[in-house]
């Protein structure tokens, strides 16, 4: 039972990993056409719409909370990874892309450390360095491209931050008022730089925003699922699979290829991925 309840969280996970490889390809291809202002704007747009139903479902007080703060820090460091992840997107291939975005679980231990005083191991830290290496390698100076790769980096750290947010938000608040806040705030953050840079989408890029909205939403979904039917120090390590689909997909529509520097990194990134998942692991092990 244990065997096939990881089988299915792993296939959740494949599968949502897939689904944001899509909405990231979409993002891609509408940035040639649509300003990156508008992109997020109708991506928290058709989120929160996605939302209202359920919020309208859930009991009275679904909103009420004590943390403020904490959702408003979560909403604006996760609105800064957005934009920052999507600017990047339109800039550099698919698959370095989602390379850079996979180094994620490498920086939130150590936020973590600071903020939640989590323990920190020798080996988390070795594993993190070795990561790093690995996001050195994929982003050696290569011209106009490096400035774009630092912005996919900063999109990682402010992502992370808001991970470790969630995280402490989960202390108090239920997962529908985590999210219903971030879609709220998200969409009035994001309709200031929208309105001030205003392109009117045409009939085809409304579908390619539907589609953003909707690969995400459903990506969220099986994530989700996924961790329902098995811990992350089991099907975690699944999540990486983005970076082949990233690839792929690069390669089929855009004709990119991951040059030597970036698969030697994607390895380091990977095998460090993998090491603080176990070691995370152990240590809940031993605490359990």
């Amino acid at each position: 039972m244990q065997r096939q309840s990881i089988l299915r969280g792993a296939f959740f996970i494949v599968a949502s990993e897939l689904s944001f490889a899509f909405s990231a390809a979409i993002i891609k291809f509408t940035s040639t056409s649509l300003p990156n202002e508008s992109i997020v704007f109708f991506r928290n747009f058709f989120g929160l719409a996605i939302l209202i139903p359920l919020v309208f479902r859930a009991e009275a007080n679904i909103l009420k909370t004590d943390c403020l703060h904490l959702h408003l820090l979560r909403s604006g460091v996760g609105m800064g990874a957005m934009y920052a992840f999507f600017y990047a997107l339109g800039q550099i291939s698919l698959g370095d892309s989602m390379l850079i975005k996979s180094t994620i679980p490498l920086i939130i231990p150590f936020i973590s450390a600071v903020w939640l005083q989590e323990k920190i191991t020798s080996r988390i830290i070795i594993a993190g360095a070795l990561g790093f290496l690995g996001v050195f390698l994929i982003l050696e100076p290569n011209g106009d491209n490096n400035w774009a790769n630092l912005v996919a980096l900063a999109s990682s750290f402010m992502a992370a931050v808001a991970f470790v947010t969630v995280r402490k938000l989960s202390a108090t608040e239920p997962p529908l008022r985590i999210v219903a806040y971030f879609a709220i705030f998200g969409l009035t953050i994001s309709s200031v730089p929208m309105i001030a840079n205003w392109q009117t989408p045409t009939i085809s890029q409304y579908i390619m925003l539907i589609g953003i909205g909707l690969t995400t939403t459903i990506g969220q979904l099986l994530l989700t699922r996924g961790y329902q039917n098995a811990p992350a120090s089991s099907v975690g390590i699944f999540t990486y699979t983005s970076v082949p689909f990233g690839t792929f997909l690069g390669w089929l529509v855009w004709h990119e290829l991951l040059d030597t520097n970036s698969i030697f990194g994607a390895m380091l990134i990977v095998l460090a991925g993998w090491v603080i998942l176990r070691t995370k692991a152990v240590q809940n092990q031993s605490n359990s």
